[in-house]
């Protein structure tokens, strides 16, 4: 964070300091809300969660090197005491983002918001000192911590903006004022909570509305394929760029193809230039990710060769999504358990398809959550991609929505032992490992809530042990 005096926090938040010695000191550390983050010149941020009060942590936190705690009570060390925490630390946040020089990129989306906010991170990150979400700490706690670990250096902050209902993305948007808009896409994440993909898109498009006018250099960066997104244009008064596949798009892909190990090329056109993309990630979705990247980065100034280049030697930088792990004994074990939903899930099982050329291929899915009334068609239809994807195995894991993958694989004409339905991870894994042989792809996706990335880490580390022997 740049370096701000207690007094300078308690004023901007309109906090009471407590046992503060000295209101001049200044915070020159991260502003944290874990006690394990803590370090010396930090603001440690006492939240009261279900099971933990952070407030509890005060001696601990102090010991360890911050300055102070934000907190709702006096707690007998140096703190700054407001009504509520969390507004608290938005006003700091919004103060903050005010006093930087960077240009500040937010993006959202239904689906794929993580990656191709690290994507552009990679990118702009070859241009300019980069700040950026960890993983997907989208949320108003999340952002503003984020924003508050920019520094007098940074050039470009990078957030995502995660949203479960109306005003969600307008109350982040207000917390940090973005110059560049992205969204990528609206789909069925949420849907239950949301009523519909109309309120998906109503929320989403908070962001573009957000944006400042053309003339003051706002910019909106919208999918010229998806038409919920597209039509996003009329509710924003900022510059608006399209991207995506579709001929109209400012920044397209053409000629795109999966490398033998399922990895997308693409020749990237933007109005500046034209190079070649062959990426290091997994599955064709990432080319509509890697499209909205370019889009942020070319309107920033960088040609489409640097674009080129980085997109092809961009990683990914957050766990359980594509991660892709080769066992020595020749198993592939591609971890994508971080969450779920139709337009994720279908995108998995496609790169899955890609990958598995010549190879036996494993589907181990789980619920798809928050999905309301489309819970059973969406399962039902994820079930019988898998099959005309003709993968060799689906695995449904859990309960009720588990069933319903398994069925709709059964009646799209799964009839042997092509798919089966466990009641959970262990009994996954212990059946993985009983019948997994050398050259196996197993793909493993579910809903966060599912927790099936301990079928993947299960299996890697079976690999490791020698567990399993060519058959």
């Amino acid at each position: 964070m740049i370096a701000l005096s207690l007094a300078e926090i308690a004023e901007v938040v309109g906090g009471q300091t407590h046992d503060i010695p000295d209101p001049s000191v200044q915070v020159t550390g991260p502003v944290v809300r874990d006690s394990r983050e803590v370090e010396p010149g930090s603001l440690f941020v006492a939240f009261v969660g279900e099971h933990v009060d952070g407030h509890d942590f005060a001696n601990a936190v102090v010991e360890a090197g911050a300055v102070a705690l934000l907190a709702s009570r006096p707690v007998g060390v140096p703190a700054i005491v407001v009504d509520d925490v969390q507004s608290a630390l938005g006003a700091l946040a919004r103060h903050v983002v005010r006093r930087l020089g960077a240009t500040l990129v937010a993006l959202t989306g239904s689906a794929g918001k993580t990656s191709t906010k690290d994507l552009i991170a990679q990118v702009l990150a070859r241009k300019a000192p980069t700040v950026f979400t960890p993983g997907s700490l989208n949320n108003e706690i999340g952002l503003p911590l984020t924003a508050l670990s920019a520094t007098a250096e940074t050039r470009f902050l990078v957030l995502e903006m995660g949203a479960r209902g109306i005003g969600h993305i307008r109350y982040l948007a207000d917390l940090t004022p973005p110059q560049i808009g992205l969204v990528l896409n609206v789909g069925t994440a949420h849907i239950g909570e949301f009523g519909g993909r109309e309120q998906i898109a109503q929320a989403k498009g908070e962001l573009v509305e957000a944006l400042p006018s053309v003339e003051d250099g706002g910019v909106a960066v919208l999918n010229a394929d998806d038409p919920l997104v597209r039509a996003m244009a009329s509710r924003t008064k900022a510059k608006v760029i399209l991207f995506g596949e579709s001929g109209e798009a400012d920044v397209r892909a053409e000629n795109v193809r999966l490398t033998d190990s399922g990895q997308p090329a693409f020749s990237l056109h933007t109005p500046s230039g034209c190079s070649e993309v062959t990426m290091r990630l997994y599955g064709e979705h990432h080319v509509s990710n890697a499209l909205a990247a370019a889009a942020v980065a070319h309107e920033l100034g960088m040609s489409a060769d640097e674009i080129a280049t980085a997109l092809s030697e961009a990683g990914s930088l957050s766990r359980w999504r594509m991660e892709v792990t080769e066992r020595p004994d020749g198993v592939t074990i591609v971890n994508d358990a971080y969450n779920a939903n139709p337009e994720s899930m279908r995108a998995a099982l496609r790169a899955l398809a890609a990958m598995g050329k010549g190879r036996r291929t494993w589907a181990v899915l789980g619920k798809m959550a928050e999905l309301g009334d489309e819970a059973l068609a969406e399962h039902d239809a994820v079930g019988r991609l898998a099959v005309r994807l003709n993968v060799g195995k689906l695995v449904a894991v859990g309960g009720r929505e588990a069933s319903w993958l398994q069925l709709g694989a059964y009646n799209e004409g799964s009839w042997g032992e092509e798919s089966v339905h466990v009641s959970d991870a262990q009994a996954a894994v212990d059946l993985l490992r009983s019948e997994l042989r050398a050259g196996d792809v197993v793909l493993v996706k579910a809903s966060r809530s599912v927790g099936l990335e301990s079928v993947a880490q299960a299996l890697v580390e079976a690999g490791t042990e020698g567990e399993v022997a060519a058959r």
